[in-house]
């Protein structure tokens, strides 16, 4: 009985390292891939004027708060312990009023986390769909990014399905090939 549960271990065992071994992996350059698409470049252009602008915005209202408090510091040995209180209130409140906006551009969800979701996620669906077709022409069961979190160590370029996915998306440019 021993015997049997050991063999059909090895049966197992054996029968899944074949199952491994037959599987097929690649990777692609993501990164490359959106910068040969002019979509993407606009898009990020306009994602770093509208960046600019709000950060640019959001430093003349801090630098209008310092001002306020230079104007409180200059006057406070006129005023009444109330005024300077009032005022204090006051700079407080646009101070609060300055980091909520930060929040509401900047933060978590924010307008430029919208805006990049609108603007970005289209042209990164198109990758996405243009490897898709890739790893199933080439039946491929896993497909990398090396350009994302994942730190690849070695890479053969035999494996590199970057350029497939450039001309999926008719991208190709006989210059680029095995330029990674």
């Amino acid at each position: 009985m021993r015997f049997v549960k050991v063999l059909i271990t090895i049966v197992i065992l054996s029968l899944s390292s074949q199952m491994a071994s037959a599987q097929k992996f690649g990777y692609v350059d993501s990164k490359f891939i959106l910068s040969k698409m002019p979509e993407y470049s606009e898009a990020k252009q306009e994602i770093d004027a509208l960046t600019s602008a709000w950060q640019n915005e959001i430093k003349q209202m801090r630098k209008e708060i310092e001002s306020k408090y230079a104007e409180l510091k200059a006057e406070e040995v006129l005023l009444t312990k109330q005024l300077k209180e009032e005022r204090l209130a006051e700079i407080e409140k646009k101070e609060k009023e300055v980091e909520e906006y930060q929040n509401k551009v900047f933060g978590f969800n924010g307008l430029l986390f919208l805006k990049k979701k609108e603007l970005v996620k289209p042209v990164q669906d198109q990758v996405f769909e243009a490897v898709e077709i890739v790893a199933k022409k080439e039946r491929l069961q896993i497909v990398f990014d090396k350009a994302g979190e994942l730190i690849m160590i070695y890479t053969d370029p035999v494996h590199d399905y970057t350029d497939l996915v450039l001309e999926e998306l008719g991208l190709i440019d006989e210059n680029d090939l095995n330029k990674n």
